[in-house]
């Protein structure tokens, strides 16, 4: 299992960014994958994970699936489904991949269990591969 790269400032994988997620990504067969504990900082209603954090760890796993394969791109469509909510100190088995390629444009899917196996959220997304003077400056940010 081979971890993939992290933007040090991003939200959500950023391990410099000290109010952020910090989550870690891994590529396994063809999926990007993580663990991820909800946090009470992230709370919305009171003992249970905002949405928009959910949202985000969807948005980063499969977006993630892209950047194992050196493909460098932005989300351009995010749909997310909420099923359970997740409890303050759940923890949550996120899992991405690629669905379709079309140019330049990728369709992911992607979704987070809890560890019974039950399905907290789905998700799918549509992301655009940037042009090179756009990676460039993503490239700058990657962590060595």
């Amino acid at each position: 299992m081979q971890e993939i790269a992290r933007y040090s400032g991003c939200f959500v994988c950023g391990d410099k960014n000290q109010i952020g997620l910090q989550a870690r990504f891994y590529f396994r067969e063809d999926k990007a994958i993580s663990e991820y504990t909800a946090q009470k900082n992230f709370e919305g209603y009171s003992g249970v994970l905002h949405g928009g954090i959910t949202a985000a760890l969807m948005d980063e796993v499969m977006i993630k699936a892209l950047l194992a394969r050196g493909i460098f791109a932005m989300t351009v469509e995010l749909t997310v489904n909420f099923h359970k909510a997740v409890v303050v100190g759940q923890k949550l088995l996120l899992e991405g991949s690629v669905d379709k390629e079309k140019g330049r444009l990728f369709v992911t899917k992607g979704e987070a269990r809890f560890e019974n196996g039950e399905i907290a959220a789905t998700a799918s997304g549509k992301y655009l591969q940037v042009r090179e003077e756009m990676k460039v400056i993503l490239t700058k940010s990657l962590d060595s």
